[in-house]
Order: structure tokens, then C-alpha cells, then sequence
């Protein structure tokens, strides 16, 4: 996945205002979301299998966040659609694999 990865400012403030959409949701900084990209363990599911559209589905980590982020990403120019921070079985998976690698 590229780590060119970018937001246009409508995108932007759509993650930075998840908490005033869903009640005891953490809001997401971009630069969170960049960090994950870059993140060498991420997971990327291309196809995203719960899109409707053809879009990828990045799970890594954010130091700066201090928690893993999904971030769902426009294959075609690498924008980023939304991301929330990861929970369920992205999060299971992401650990498992972590563990796996440093075991």
C-alpha cells in the first residue's frame, strides 16, 4: 500500500468529527492514518470485503494515536475515504499477526 496516502479536507474533518456521529467514538487525526499506512505489519484487504465500492481496507498501527486505525483507502488516486479506530476481529487479526512475527 502506498504511503502516499492523503485526505482532502472534507475527508479530514469527517474523521476528525467521528465522536459527534457516534456517540463514544474516537475521533481520527490524518496524520494517524498515514502513520498506519507506513506501519510494516499492516494488513490490507484489497478488496475491502464490506465495501460496496472497489475501495482497500488498511489496518495498522499509529504511534502518535497509540492504537491500531482502519483506514479505508480509494485505490485510485490513495485517498483516504474514512478510518475509525480498529475494534472485533480487524483488531484480533492485527495482534495475532503482530505476536506471530515477534513470537
Amino acid at each position: 500500500m502506498p504511503v502516499d496516502l492523503w485526505w482532502d479536507d472534507e475527508d479530514a474533518a469527517h474523521i476528525r468529527s467521528r465522536s459527534l456521529r457516534y456517540p463514544g467514538a474516537t475521533d481520527i487525526e490524518p496524520d494517524w492514518t498515514i502513520e498506519a499506512a507506513a506501519d510494516p505489519g499492516s494488513i490490507v484487504r484489497d478488496p475491502d470485503p464490506k465495501s460496496r465500492v472497489a475501495y482497500v481496507r488498511l489496518i495498522g498501527y499509529s504511534k502518535a494515536a497509540g492504537f491500531v486505525v482502519t483506514v479505508i483507502i480509494d485505490p485510485e488516486d490513495a485517498s483516504g475515504v474514512t478510518a475509525w479506530k480498529t475494534r472485533g476481529a480487524d483488531l484480533r487479526e492485527y495482534l495475532d499477526r503482530k505476536e506471530q512475527r515477534h513470537g
